[in-house]
């Protein structure tokens, strides 16, 4: 999942071309990442997949971060942001969705996830004077919590696995929701998009890869041996690629145009889920996602308050 900083002045407008393409191009590589992990679900352990996952998107962003001139390592005053954005965009998320995926289908997983962004307006109604909820924004807000309901609400009365899968994948959409929330906070210079995702990504690695050695031991790791191709795959496709992919986004045309990968993922994540996998799903399941997805829509498209 992405990172959001703070929005800069940018010397062009970028061609409505260059903005579509670059997110259907995240879209398509993030929501990749269900399938990948699906593959492996169920054989390596969530800790080696989040590690693994970690691990491969830190070497492939340092090795972009050196390429751009800039030293892969942290800085002082960029350490502790870091270590935050790991685990509330890292490897606590990772750890849960690699968890959830054990118990439910690619495209319900997604869709729970796809409901960050009104989890992330909530909140920062009340942390930025600039964030107020706007009538069409609590709209929105109120038809993404609807969809929500009728996505998730069975599945948690029904109990069981499945329900813990759900409830790993709500916890996910609210780590990756404070992490937004700390990212809007965090001052330049630290708040470099670029280096906010390699510093993720390698706290993220780090503690998965420490989490693994301690409980499971080296033996869980030995798994991914057995499935390096889905490994590499979500490490480097549905990882590194898109998170470059979206910074050079974000710089060019701002984090709310850029959020808007948010419809896309679960777009994709279900069609790979079915193409591939022979995933089905329910009337009830296609509803709630449509529904989260257009109050997504109308929170995302709001202007700001005190906008012209």
């Amino acid at each position: 999942m992405a990172t959001i900083a703070p929005e800069a002045p940018v010397p062009a407008e970028p061609s409505r071309a260059f903005i579509i393409g670059n997110l259907v191009g995240c879209g398509f590589f993030w929501g990749s990442s269900f399938l990948f992990i699906k593959l492996m679900a169920g054989d390596v352990p969530p800790l080696a997949i989040a590690a693994g996952r970690g691990l491969l998107g830190a070497t492939a962003l340092a090795l972009w971060v050196s390429w751009l001139g800039q030293s892969p390592l942290p800085q002082r005053h960029e350490l502790r942001h870091w270590i935050v954005l790991g685990a509330t965009n890292g490897w606590v998320p990772n750890i849960l969705v690699a968890y959830a995926l054990t118990q439910l289908a690619s495209g319900p997983a997604a869709m729970i996830q796809a409901a960050g962004p009104l989890v992330t307006a909530i909140f920062a109604h009340f942390l930025f004077a600039e964030e107020k909820l706007s009538g069409r924004r609590v709209l929105g807000v109120a038809l993404g919590m609807l969809g929500v309901a009728l996505l998730i609400g069975p599945r948690l009365v029904a109990g069981g696995g499945t329900a813990l899968g759900v409830a790993a994948m709500v916890g996910v959409m609210l780590s990756y929701a404070a992490g937004n929330l700390y990212v809007r906070a965090v001052p330049s210079p630290a708040g470099d998009p670029a280096r906010l995702a390699l510093g993720q990504q390698v706290f993220s690695g780090l503690v998965a890869l420490g989490l693994t050695l301690v409980f499971l031991g080296p033996s869980g790791l030995a798994p991914i041996q057995n499935h390096l191709p889905a490994m590499l795959a979500l490490g480097l496709v549905a990882t590194a690629i898109p998170m470059a992919i979206f910074m050079k986004l974000i710089r060019a045309a701002g984090p709310t145009r850029a959020a808007m990968t948010g419809y896309l993922v679960p777009t994709f994540a279900t069609a790979l889920g079915v193409i591939v996998l022979g995933e089905t799903l329910e009337l009830r399941q296609l509803v709630g996602g449509c529904i989260i997805l257009a109050g997504v829509f109308l929170v995302t498209t709001a202007r700001r308050a005190g906008a012209a």
